[in-house]
């Protein structure tokens, strides 16, 4: 595991979309896993800045949505597919055929994460995940206690992730479940890279990185990836 501290949020956000260009340019059809929520904001802000500097193109790689609010579609605001198209999607002119998103929508959700583990697993696995993490220690939406060696599955939210993710919509949104990457596709990946800003997250990471690596604690997996990158600011890092 690579463990680096930036001086800000913005440096951080730049070495991560470098990172990801780098990837492009070496393999120009990759499949990415990408995260929403706020901390990835700047890397995909600063990666639509290298595409349009002609410094890497997006034109033949293929995106996969990290996770999903159950019963929530794109046309949702606070919908993770809705960020997607928002923040990545559109301003990369990302066609549809280029991602595959989890339809949370959808009758059968464990036939949908059998779905999608079908559609990786076809492609050999993901390139490169990029992902967050919660107050909890969750990725993606792997709470406390979900076992590592889960592909896409269904997710019963714990209640910090429920408050947390109230920030994601104007009005109060029930949230009970998620449709999730799992940790083994995770491990499974070429390259994951976690990314953390801001105090709050300074004692998730002292956890993640410096305690025993349990399922208790899903971040703490990141200590056994081979080629896993944990960059975070200096607020993260302050403990």
């Amino acid at each position: 595991m690579n463990f680096q501290i930036f001086a800000d949020y913005e440096t951080l956000s730049r070495h991560t979309a470098r990172h990801i260009a780098d990837l492009l340019n070496r393999k120009p059809d990759a499949l990415i896993c990408a995260a929403s929520g706020d901390t990835p904001v700047g890397t995909y802000r600063a990666l639509v800045q290298l595409v349009k500097n002609g410094e890497t193109s997006v034109d033949r790689c293929t995106f996969v949505g990290l996770d999903e609010w159950v019963g929530l579609g794109p046309e949702s605001e606070g919908s993770c597919a809705n960020y997607l198209q928002r923040e990545l999607f559109g301003p990369l002119n990302i066609q549809p055929g280029q991602y595959r998103l989890f339809d949370a929508k959808a009758d059968d959700l464990e036939a949908e994460c059998e779905d999608m583990t079908r559609f990786v697993d076809e492609r050999g696995g993901f390139d490169l995940i990029l992902v967050g993490v919660g107050l909890n220690g969750h990725i993606a939406l792997n709470e406390p206690g979900t076992p590592f060696t889960l592909k896409a599955h269904v997710s019963e939210l714990a209640e910090t992730t429920i408050t947390v993710g109230q920030k994601y919509f104007s009005t109060p949104t029930p949230l009970t479940l998620g449709v999730t990457t799992g940790l083994q596709q995770l491990m499974d990946a070429r390259e994951a890279i976690l990314i953390a800003s801001g105090s709050k997250k300074a004692p998730v990471i002292k956890t993640a990185l410096e305690g025993p690596v349990t399922e208790d604690f899903p971040a703490s997996i990141m200590q056994t990836h081979p080629n896993g990158y944990v960059w975070v600011d200096q607020d993260a890092a302050g403990e």
